[in-house]
Formats: structure tokens, sequence, C-alpha cells
């Protein structure tokens, strides 16, 4: 967090207010990236779960670690910074197995933290596709997630199809693009919609799933970059709440040239930077009103005038803008 709050600081110094409405921003701003995110994930062995963690944060500061009890010895538990990503293990393991993964699964679901709310933002669902098989994965989300999802359901789980550059047998991707060719993107268009239908005619819930790459590095000569990796951030960022979701951006692969590759149907990019900016608006103001309710004092005051906040989104777009272009 250290090094985007002091740069954000500077650029709150350089717009000239009143140190009482400069304090109150910086208080704002750090109690709104102190903010923790909690997201679920899970799938099927060999879905991808590892390297879509490492593609998508920072890893090589995460702390792994185990639940403390024997009923959650098989959910890894990766620490970062004010987000915990919760690893637990799909079904197909064996029935004894599954029984235990389901259990896993839902009592997380059914955890709320200090604000008694649901400790689990978001449950991210990592699907194989390089299989037709997805049995057990709608099991899983069909019988075990949602109907223990808390809240709107809709908006707390994300369905990701991982491992696009090897549906079709990997025959229709163009390696050299890194993208898929026109005939894998239908087949992976129609996957989308048949997961989409099949999902809700089971549980009344429509989710909007989405396919992409996480790409591997076997070695210097073997690298499959990303695809769609920042799509997939986005939708991230869109599904959990908006005020944790400036503490996302410490864990950010900062690699820019993990982001590079994507359907272009959008600019996820510029989406991601207004995802943030907005959360920096919205945030000090509701910093403010939750500020004054937890007894913290005074108040923004005259800050919201002529291009203040302009002055402030333009600092956070320049950030993100080193990372999406």
């Amino acid at each position: 967090m250290n090094n985007f709050y002091n740069d954000f600081l500077k650029k709150v110094k350089e717009l000239g207010i009143s140190e009482n409405d400069e304090n109150q921003i910086k208080d704002n701003i750090r109690w709104l990236m102190e903010n923790e995110i909690n997201i679920l994930i899970t799938g099927p062995t060999g879905c991808g779960k590892s390297s879509t963690i490492n593609a998508l944060f920072k890893t090589e500061r995460a702390k792994v670690g185990y639940g403390s009890d024997p009923e959650t010895m098989d959910v890894e538990k990766y620490e970062l910074e004010n987000m915990v990503l919760w690893d637990t293990p799909g079904l197909g393991d064996g029935k004894e197995a599954d029984l235990r993964h389901k259990q896993n699964i839902i009592n997380k679901l059914r955890e709320v933290g200090k604000d008694g709310r649901p400790l689990v933002d978001l449950v991210l669902v990592i699907l194989d596709g390089s299989t037709r098989d997805l049995g057990t994965s709608y099991e899983l989300i069909n019988d075990v997630i949602i109907p223990n999802l808390q809240g709107e359901k809709d908006k707390r789980i994300l369905v990701a199809i991982n491992q696009a550059d090897m549906a079709m047998k990997g025959r229709n991707w163009n390696y050299e693009k890194n993208e898929p060719t026109k005939k894998l993107v239908d087949f992976l268009d129609e996957k989308v919609d048949s997961i989409r239908k099949r999902i809700y005619e089971a549980t009344g819930v429509l989710v909007h799933p989405i396919y992409y790459s996480a790409g591997y590095k076997e070695n210097e000569n073997d690298v499959q970059k990303p695809y769609n990796l920042k799509k997939l951030m986005y939708y991230i960022l869109k599904t959990i709440p908006t005020e944790k979701r400036l503490s996302y951006y410490p864990n950010i692969n900062k690699d820019h040239t993990m982001w590079v590759y994507d359907d272009g149907k959008k600019d996820y990019g510029d989406l991601i930077k207004n995802i943030f900016s907005k959360a920096v608006i919205k945030g000090i103001l509701k910093g403010v009103k939750d500020g004054s309710e937890r007894g913290r004092s005074g108040g923004i005051g005259g800050i919201i005038v002529g291009g203040i906040f302009g002055g402030i989104i333009g600092g956070v777009r320049s950030f993100l803008s080193e990372i999406f272009g």
C-alpha cells in the first residue's frame, strides 16, 4: 500500500487545498485502502487456480498457510496486502474428499466478518476450458456455492473458464498472435452461453461467465502469455464492494506484459481506471459519512469544487497507466 498511498498523497498535496481538507482526504483514503478483501477461489484439479493467482497478484509477497482446524486443512490461505485468497479444492477427488470439500466451502461462505457481513466478498469459480465434462463443476456451483451465498447471489459469484487456449485441443489457437481463431471464439462463446443457461435453469441466478488463459512459463524459451487476464480483473473489481476496491490496487501484478492480450470487445484497461477513480470519489464521500458515524470529526468542506476531484482522478489514472497503458 505504501508506494501507492505515498504517491497519492503527493497528488493531493499538489491540489492546494486547506490542511484540514487535505488531512481528511488522507484519512479517508487510508481507511479505504485498509479494508480487507476476501476472495474464495475454487475449481477442479487442473483448472489452473495457482497459475491464475500467480498471474493476477503479487504472490511473491503472499504468506501461504492453511486453516487451523482439522476440518479446513485442505483450504489454502494466501495473505496479501489487505487481501486474503481462500484456495479451496473443487469436486472430483472421491466421495469422501468431496463431502469434506463441500462442507469446507459451505463453512467459509457462512462465515461473517467483524462488521457482521459475509466474510467472503467474491467467489471465483474457475472451470477447465480444455474439457467438455463440467458435471462436477455444475454440482459445485448449483448445489454448494449458490445455495449458501448470502445477499445478492448474482453479485457475489464469478465463473471464469481458464485454459481457453487449450479448448478444442489447442488446434484453433493462434500462438503467434496469442489469440483464438474465429472458430475457437465461436466455440468459447457457445460454451459461455451454455454454462449461463444451465446455471440459471438450476438456480435462477444469472451469472456472466468469461473465458481467459492465465498463461504459463516453463522456462525462458517456453512462455505462453495470458489472454483476457485484464478482462478477468475487470470483472473481479466490478463484483467486489466499492469501498474495498482500492485495497485491490497494491496486489496487482505490475508486469505490464501480463495485461497486453484480450478480446478487444472493450477497453478493459480504461474500465479498470474508471472503477478505481469512482472508488476514490465515492469512497471519500462514503468515508466521511461512515467516519462521522464512527465518531470521526471533520468534513471535506468545500473541496468538491472546481476540478479538485479531477486532479485526484488524474493521479489515480496515471498510476494505472504505467501498468495498463
